[in-house]
């Protein structure tokens, strides 16, 4: 119960920072931390609580399909697969999933090429990447009403690339995951910087970026400009 409920600070801790940037709008969105990993259990946000707000019920124990642990009236967060896939998937032990307005354009402006690329820009080492030349790529998948479908899309990228950061749900939101919470959460504030960035200098910009176009790293590969 101890372990419990360090975990469960450190994850209110990360909703209350977020929160205070307006990334849960509407209640939406929802965080999980891992707790034990076999079996697995984790915490996850309860269902429909305001993220603005910290309380004794904003989190639930459930296991590795999601089902609560414990006598509880409490129901958890509807996308709960997707961060099951990604524990069963990776060795992560924090989920993050926001909505936000930059990456719900984001994921609208290249959905049908099915990712987004970035280069060119510093904070694209918050990933790890070091190279002058380095990118980062985020899927974009579309926004299936069948949860059970979405979750098993998350599934199968990671089977196909075990070691990308995050994944876009076209018109959704983000989800990002890491080792510890804080890479969770540096890598939701790099990938939401990266999208800001491109967002605001594609329109105090437009002839700049259609010059991007033709970029030999294809249309959906986005750069710093030099």
């Amino acid at each position: 119960m101890i372990e419990v409920a360090k975990k469960w600070r450190t994850l209110a801790d990360i909703k209350d920072e977020l929160a205070a940037r307006d990334w849960f709008p509407g209640t939406s969105g929802n965080l999980s931390i891992r707790v034990r990993e076999d079996p697995l259990t984790f915490l996850v946000t309860a269902s429909g609580k305001d993220k603005r707000k910290r309380t004794e019920e904003d989190f639930l124990l459930v296991d590795q399909d999601g089902n609560p642990l414990g006598n509880t009236h409490l129901k958890a967060s509807a996308e709960v697969g997707i961060h099951a896939e990604i524990y069963r998937r990776t060795g992560a032990t924090c989920c993050l999933h926001v909505h936000t307005l930059d990456n719900n354009l984001i994921s609208e402006l290249y959905a049908s090429e099915g990712r987004v690329t970035f280069c060119g820009q510093e904070l694209i080492k918050a990933f790890g990447i070091w190279e002058e030349d380095g990118e980062i790529s985020i899927p974009i998948i579309p926004n299936y009403a069948d949860l059970d479908l979405l979750s098993k899309e998350f599934g199968s990228l990671l089977l196909q690339d075990p070691l990308l950061k995050g994944i876009l749900i076209r018109n959704h939101g983000i989800t990002t995951w890491g080792a510890t919470p804080l890479e969770a959460k540096k890598y939701l504030e790099a990938f939401e910087f990266l999208f800001s960035y491109h967002i605001k200098l594609r329109l105090l910009q437009p002839n700049l970026y259609a010059k991007w176009g033709e970029d030999v790293h294809g249309t959906n590969t986005i750069s710093s400009y030099r």
